[in-house]
């Protein structure tokens, strides 16, 4: 390369640069991000809405679901004493979540005039039944955590990849410019992936420490019901 053409290509790369430094300068973060990050910042981003989309559905449902154990048991175990069971399917009625869906199917049963046995099983699968409803699609929370740190280090290597190969074939005055646009590439992707990652695992530990919390409050409230039930069964009315 002859001096002129030297020059002239250090004046067309001084004003790339001052061309990205603009473009950049009325991008906000985000758009800036997503600019230099390539199309793996786009797939980071669809697991973050689906991520964001299973945290929401959750916090609501787990909402509806929120029954105050001590008040609930008090009411419920306070009719069962007294022999009214009608009473307290009703009350259990009125207050739709896995607890009281649970306490229901032993009530019935018992209602009934069923064995303890029946009582027992029918409140098993009800918890079977009830706990699926509770859990939703937290389960997938983890999944996402993962995809999205995978795929933030695809992003890195992608990002390296191509910086490599721009690096090889450009002019020397371009090769700082190429190799800073691959690095940009690469870290973009990592932090994003890492981002999302973190929230997801710290939505999925959470949502598991309040399922888990439910289930035992679930089976050890229908444990007690079956002994107070067993234990008044000749005071209860038909």
């Amino acid at each position: 390369m002859n001096p002129t053409d030297a020059a002239a290509a250090a004046t067309n790369a001084a004003t790339n640069v001052a061309v990205q430094v603009a473009t950049g300068d009325n991008m906000n973060f985000i758009q800036r991000a997503f600019h230099e990050g390539g199309f793996v910042m786009y797939i980071i981003a669809a697991i973050f809405i689906m991520s964001i989309m299973v945290i929401v559905d959750r916090i609501m449902k787990l909402k509806n679901l929120n029954v105050d154990k001590k008040e609930f048991t008090d009411q419920i175990f306070r009719m069962v004493v007294a022999g009214d069971l009608r009473q307290a399917i009703s009350y259990c009625d009125a207050r739709p979540a896995a607890l009281t869906n649970t306490v229901k199917a032993g009530l019935v049963q018992a209602m009934n005039k069923r064995p303890d046995e029946e009582i027992q099983v029918a409140m098993d699968a009800a918890v079977m039944r009830e706990m699926p409803k509770v859990e939703g699609w937290v389960s997938f929370l983890a999944v996402f955590g993962n995809i999205a740190v995978l795929a933030g280090l695809l992003g890195t290597i992608v990002g390296m990849i191509g910086s490599f190969k721009a690096v090889a074939v450009a002019d020397p005055a371009t090769k700082s410019i190429e190799l800073s646009k691959g690095i940009s590439h690469a870290l973009n992707c990592t932090a994003f992936g890492l981002l999302v990652s973190i929230l997801c695992i710290v939505a999925y530990g959470l949502f598991q420490h309040r399922i888990q919390k439910t289930e035992n409050e679930v089976v050890e409230t229908s444990m007690s019901l079956l002994n107070l039930v067993v234990a008044n069964r000749e005071k209860i009315r038909d």
